[in-house]
């Protein structure tokens, strides 16, 4: 800020401001010509002698004055932070569906074999034929010959166990391990857990040419024989295992088949 000089006391008011003392404000030190600490002039000593003591405050104003209007000035020129970088500002919330409105949710993929109250009281047969039944819990499905059972429904478990017979049977239906992988290959079942072995039963039922028998007529005597060579402990024609082994009667086994349909039909008639 440049001075302003005039020759007479009624000129400009600052016309008898000097440069002084070395600056002390952040404005003042940028540049020393920029706030000089001033001392009033002839005309401002002599208004104040006239004035008396009412005019000191006056005075001081007039020295506070320019060193105020360099300091805004100065901060003008300064830049000033980004909005960007002071304040981060949220991002739009994704916008929810309209009430009543249709959102899109991929369909499960579907089972090869349906699972009808008949066919679950079926598999719910040879559960019990097999000792697995376990009144219709879920350890029946971890489950290995002989009673144990094994920890995790990740694969088959492999596991051979010496009883009255030798054998690695497993799950809910006993699959042998070399039964189970190429049913679960052909079926394409990446896991040991209860649905797919329901499936896997399933399989092995139609594969013996029981299944669209059983669905049509239901367990008949028929249809156990046909299922008496996959599962030991089914009766053949004969009223015996087709391997010689332990079974359990037809009428026994018809019995429980006629329960658990009940149970299973009432089920799904609450629901």
């Amino acid at each position: 800020m440049q001075q302003h000089r005039s020759g007479s006391s009624g000129g400009n008011p600052f016309a008898g401001f000097t440069a002084g003392s070395r600056p002390t404000t952040l404005a003042a030190s940028t540049s020393a010509r920029a706030c000089p600490p001033p001392s009033p002039g002839g005309w401002l000593r002599g208004w104040a002698g006239q004035q008396g003591q009412t005019a000191r405050p006056v005075a001081l104003l007039f020295r506070l004055l320019p060193c105020t209007l360099s300091a805004l000035a100065l901060a003008a020129l300064l830049p000033t932070p980004d909005a960007a970088t002071a304040v981060q500002v949220p991002s739009a919330l994704a916008k929810l569906p309209a009430a009543g409105t249709r959102v899109a949710v991929r369909a499960a993929e579907e089972a090869p074999y349906r699972l009808t109250p008949e066919r679950q009281a079926l598999l719910d047969t040879i559960r019990y034929a097999e000792g697995t039944w376990r009144k219709g819990h879920r350890d029946g499905y971890r489950t290995l010959y002989g009673g144990a059972l094994f920890p995790s429904l990740e694969r088959h478990p492999e596991i051979t166990v010496r009883r009255r017979y030798t054998s690695a049977a497993a799950g809910a239906y006993q699959f042998l391990p070399g039964t189970w992988h190429s049913v679960a290959r052909r079926l394409k079942l990446r896991s040991f857990e209860p649905h797919n072995q329901d499936q896997a039963a399933l399989h092995l039922i139609e594969r013996r040419g029981a299944l669209a028998l059983f669905d049509r007529q239901g367990l008949t005597a028929g249809v156990l024989a046909r299922l008496a060579p996959e599962w030991a402990s089914l009766p053949a024609n004969h009223g015996g295992s087709y391997y010689g082994q332990p079974v359990k009667s037809r009428a026994e086994l018809q019995g429980f088949y006629r329960t658990a349909l009940r149970q299973r039909q009432q089920s799904v008639s609450r629901a």
